[in-house]
């Protein structure tokens, strides 16, 4: 059966003691996706959306959302995160998200990147759901990361 590192022996969660871990550049990669219909894009496309550009609005919240991901996630450690970029690009289905999180530190950025994707992807929502509530979040994973005991890992997909 599979260790869980956030249970102690008796099962009661806890946070995981990083103390004895060796500082080491760190980065995780994440990417998402906002399914919307045709006419929203054309909006997006367009800056026709009332609330501004939401491309934009929703770089901004994934970058503020990673740097806050220990406020968000309860048993994540904070973190001096040393570089975020959020990156929001529109294609034929919708807005494809890639947010990069960069660390020194004693634990990995993972939970930031995918922090960051997801609030821009609600972001998006939030800001498209006047004219398009079929709109669909979907795919958000982690595509890489690098740095700590376990190295580097790529999404094989």
């Amino acid at each position: 059966m599979a260790q869980f590192s956030h249970l102690d022996e008796s099962g009661q969660v806890r946070m995981v003691d990083v103390t004895e871990k060796l500082v080491t550049v760190r980065t995780a990669r994440a990417r998402g996706r906002v399914r919307a219909l045709p006419e929203t894009l054309a909006l997006i496309q367009t800056e026709k959306i009332a609330k501004g550009n939401p491309l934009e609005v929703a770089r901004i919240a994934g970058i503020m959302a990673a740097k806050n991901t220990a406020g968000l996630i309860p048993l994540c450690h904070p973190l001096g995160l040393t570089h975020v970029d959020v990156r929001c690009e529109l294609t034929r289905e919708g807005i494809e998200l890639e947010a990069t999180a960069t660390a020194e530190g004693k634990t990995g950025v993972e939970m930031e990147a995918l922090a960051a994707v997801s609030v821009a992807a609600l972001t998006i929502y939030d800001m498209c759901k006047a004219v398009d509530r079929e709109m669909v979040i979907t795919e958000i994973r982690l595509v890489e990361k690098t740095g700590g005991r376990s190295g580097h890992y790529l999404r094989k997909d």
